[in-house]
């Protein structure tokens, strides 16, 4: 499958119920569209100049993706079906010491990052990406973490799926999620 980015894909039409979407998992043949992923997981409010793309070479941000593979690196893809196109992933790494993330709870709690392409939110994707992730991680870790700026439409499905506020920091807002340990 070709990895095809949003600037490709702009003119698309895109339905506004997606039929049929499939979460395949996150592998390190996918690292080009992870980064991809990272770009849109920066959240930028409606009507907001755009950031750089370069945005995710800086050091605490390229943390979330480089090496991808490492022990514990878990992630799903979701594919648009239809177009067979890849419209959005999920994933959590262990950050901790001094490659902390924006999410750090503590040196057991890896970190969840999300991202739908813009022509693809509110649509299923992101609940469908979320329930896969959480699925697959139930019993390897006891919570699981994110940060997110307070006015991200997005805190609505972290909730949503039980996700609770611990910290706040400036428009930062630290949310986890406890899982059952088996």
């Amino acid at each position: 499958m070709k990895t095809i980015f949003v600037s490709d894909i702009a003119e698309m039409p895109v339905p506004q119920r997606i039929q049929h979407i499939s979460i395949s998992p996150l592998t390190k043949a996918k690292a080009g569209f992870l980064l991809e992923m990272m770009y849109h997981a920066i959240y930028a409010p409606e009507g907001a100049e755009p950031l750089p793309r370069s945005i995710v070479k800086k050091p605490e941000i390229i943390r979330y993706v480089e090496n991808w593979g490492k022990k514990g690196d878990t992630g799903f893809i979701a594919i648009d079906g239809v177009k067979q196109l890849e419209i959005g992933a999920v994933w959590v790494r262990l950050l901790t010491g001094e490659n902390r993330g924006y999410g750090y709870v503590n040196d057991a709690t890896p970190e969840l990052s999300i991202a739908v392409i813009p022509e693809y939110r509110d649509r299923g994707v992101g609940t469908k990406l979320l329930t896969r992730l959480l699925k697959e991680t139930e019993g390897r870790w006891e919570s699981i973490s994110l940060s997110v700026t307070l006015d991200n439409p997005a805190v609505r499905l972290y909730r949503r799926f039980g996700f609770e506020s611990v910290c706040t920091s400036g428009d930062s807002l630290t949310m986890i999620k406890r899982l059952s340990v088996q």
